[in-house]
């Protein structure tokens, strides 16, 4: 069975000579789909390996991956979910994600 590690990922890409940025989940408050030490890797063309969410705010780290990519410089993101729009949606409750995006060399 291949590696799906999305580290290894970053690793083929980066060796490919590829931009690449790294989410890592460094906090999480109440609710949250994946722990903390979870990655998503991105390269500078939108790709993606793994999950920090279980889908729901990777379209917005690609997004702040292809900022931190093109400027160098490492961000924290910052996700909320309250109580009230987490029932709404059907969620026992809300949460909060914080994510380091990193470039990768």
């Amino acid at each position: 069975m291949p590696d799906t590690d999305p580290l290894t990922f970053a690793a083929e890409w980066h060796a490919d000579g590829r931009d690449v940025a790294i989410a890592t989940v460094i906090e999480t408050w109440s609710s949250a789909p994946r722990p903390a030490g979870s990655h998503l890797v991105i390269d500078a063309q939108g790709n993606f390996q793994g999950s920090v969410s279980g889908g729901c705010i990777e379209e917005a780290l690609v997004a702040e991956a292809s900022d931190v990519i093109a400027s160098g410089k490492a961000r924290i993101a910052e996700f909320t979910v309250t109580d009230d729009t987490a029932q709404n949606a059907g969620l026992f409750c809300g949460g909060r994600i914080r994510v380091l995006i990193e470039k990768l060399g």
